[in-house]
Order: C-alpha cells, then sequence, then structure tokens
C-alpha cells in the first residue's frame, strides 16, 4: 500500500491510541492499529509499517499537521504515546493546512462544472476556504479541463440533476437531430452524462419501455407531472458503456470483433490512448500495426474512425468498412 494513500484513517487511527489513557500503545501497538483502521476500511491486508507510523507522528506534531500535544513515556526499556492533554483529538481542532489544500484542490477539480446550473456554490465556498485559511494568492489554474459554457440546453441541467436526486417523473418534449417534429415523451430520469463536450440524459421511456439517450441540446421542455417514478433496478451505469464509445448504446446487443490497421506514424499515438479498453495488438512490422477491439459498432466509434483518415484501414468487419466507404466517397465528391 502506498504511505500517503489513506493517510487520514492512518491520523485519526492514531489520534484514538493517543486519546485512549485506558491503555499505554507502544510502537507495535500503533502500528496494529492502524492496519487494522485500514483493513476495515479498504478490505485489503496489505499494511503499513514502523517508518510509516513515525512519519505520521511526525506530520500530527508539526505545524502543517495539528502540532498535537504528544508525550513519551518510558515504561522500562519501551516508550508508549499519549496526549499530555487528556481532552486534546484532532477532531476537536480547525481543518489545518493540509486539509484546506486538499479541499481547495477538490473543489478547483468541482469548477469544471463552473457556468452550470446547481453548482455556483463551489466558487462562493472557495473563496470562504482562501480567505479562512490564507491560501489568497495561490489561484493559478495548473489543470484545464474541457467544457461548453455556450451549449444549448445547459439550463436544463440542474433540472434534471434534481429530478434524478429526488426520484421526479418528467415530461419531456425533444426534438432528435433527425426529427421533423418534437415529440413528447414521459421519462424517469436516471444518469447524466458527458461526452464529446455534450450532455446526455439516460432514463426509463415509458412509450416504449426502455432506457432512452436524450442530448440536453435537443430537448427545448421539462416538466415535472405527477406519477409513480420508476426506480431503475436493472442497468448498472458503471456497465453499461463498456462495449461502447460515446453514448449510443444498442441494447442486448453482443460487442463485434473489429480489425483495423494501423499507420506507424499513427500507433505511437494510439499506443498511448487506447481507442478502447479491449484494444490488443495483433500483429506488428515497420510500417504497420494491426490491432483488434471488441465493442459495439456506433456513430460515435463510426466517426472517431473516419476522423484518423489514410492513417487507419479497417479490415473486418465488412458492415464498417463499407460504411468508412461510402463516408470517404462522399467526402470526395464534395471537392470533384
Amino acid at each position: 500500500m502506498a504511505t500517503n494513500k489513506h493517510a487520514t484513517i492512518r491520523y485519526h487511527s492514531l489520534d484514538r491510541c493517543f486519546s485512549n489513557n485506558q491503555r499505554k500503545y507502544y510502537i507495535d501497538d500503533l502500528i496494529h492499529a492502524c492496519n487494522d483502521a485500514l483493513f476495515e476500511y479498504t478490505g485489503t491486508s496489505d499494511g503499513i509499517g514502523r517508518r510509516q507510523v513515525f512519519d505520521d507522528i511526525k506530520f500530527m506534531e508539526s505545524e502543517q499537521g495539528w502540532s498535537v500535544p504528544l508525550e513519551r513515556l518510558k515504561d522500562g526499556k519501551k516508550v508508549y504515546y499519549r496526549y499530555s492533554d487528556r481532552s486534546y483529538s484532532i477532531k476537536k481542532q480547525a481543518v489545518n493546512e493540509l486539509e484546506a489544500n486538499q479541499l481547495k484542490e477538490t473543489l478547483s477539480i468541482l469548477t469544471r462544472f463552473k457556468g452550470m446550473p446547481q453548482f455556483e456554490w463551489i466558487e462562493e465556498l472557495l473563496i470562504r476556504i482562501e480567505s479562512a485559511f490564507n491560501l489568497k494568492g495561490k489561484n493559478n489554474v495548473i489543470v484545464g479541463f474541457e467544457q461548453n459554457p455556450y451549449l444549448k440546453g445547459l439550463h436544463h441541467f440542474a433540472e434534471l440533476f434534481n429530478a434524478i436526486q429526488y426520484e421526479k417523473v418528467l415530461e419531456i418534449t425533444y426534438q432528435g437531430y433527425k426529427q421533423v417534429k418534437p415529440v413528447i415523451m414521459t421519462l424517469h430520469p436516471y444518469y447524466l452524462k458527458q461526452y464529446n463536450n455534450r450532455w446526455f440524459l439516460f432514463g426509463l421511456n415509458e412509450s416504449f419501455n426502455t432506457i432512452s439517450n436524450l442530448a440536453l441540446d435537443r430537448i427545448s421542455v421539462v416538466r415535472d407531472i405527477s406519477g409513480k417514478y420508476i426506480r431503475n433496478t436493472t442497468v448498472n451505469f458503471d456497465e453499461y458503456f463498456e462495449d461502447v464509445i460515446g453514448v449510443t448504446v444498442k441494447a442486448d446487443e453482443k460487442p463485434d470483433k473489429i480489425t483495423l490497421e494501423v499507420s506507424k506514424s499513427l500507433w505511437s499515438y494510439i499506443e498511448s490512448k487506447p481507442i478502447h479498453g479491449s484494444q490488443k495488438v495483433i500483429s506488428k512490422n515497420e510500417e504497420k500495426v494491426v490491432i483488434e477491439l471488441l465493442l459495439q459498432i456506433n456513430y460515435e466509434f463510426t466517426t472517431m474512425i473516419f476522423a484518423f483518415g489514410e492513417d487507419i484501414k479497417v479490415i473486418e468487419p465488412a458492415e464498417l468498412k463499407n460504411s468508412i466507404k461510402l463516408k470517404a466517397e462522399g467526402v470526395f465528391r464534395n471537392y470533384l
């Protein structure tokens, strides 16, 4: 176990030991207590050693930690540890500098939702933390996330977010890309997902009794309606997208075996950023690399492959090969 992982669990475990005046905690006892706490939290038997506990104690005693009033008491040739102030506990102390910085880092990540309804409070809370812990002047942004604050339909996000959280039935007016007229549907919302700088809503469509995928920029009206909310008991969204690129999932369809020939110039990119988790190398020479994927063929995947142009050639299946060929012929005709 990496020594910097789950540090808070170790600190609070040590704090409980140091606060216990009914027992003497020697270094081996402290190690055992920390490992018990880690096992209870992580379920793994990997533990820490003596050196890590000494480092944790040093941090807890420092100004960056809590400046804990720790004393070392001799018991024969051994030493046990205890707070000199019997009422002391780090739980009773204000947030220290490390915790404040961790909060700030977390909030900085959350600011990727900047400009989205429902999350305006993040910036205000960040300012309050900076003021309380004298963290001003450290606001340089060092991580950039893709975000499109001008995305049409983004104003629906808060209402959809709340509908999922509070299990509300919705009536949604929606006009898909190829639909001539808008349609009105009753939806039980389950999940919001971002892909390619767009947001998509997934939920049970009462008309078809199946999961529908709605782009927020194609939603014109959202309205709460009365009715019993049907909870999601069938779809695990952590697994739902495993066999696809993007957001278009074909229910109950098995993934296809796809073979691609990748040019040597593109391979370094594809190798460092795999197209999909199933990617594996079939063969390789000085000019090309043949790879195999196992996933559903959908619009997003076809578009991605086409965007690589002449650097990727579809070997199989024939369906995908013909689709890319027709796209290429269409582009060629545009420039005649």
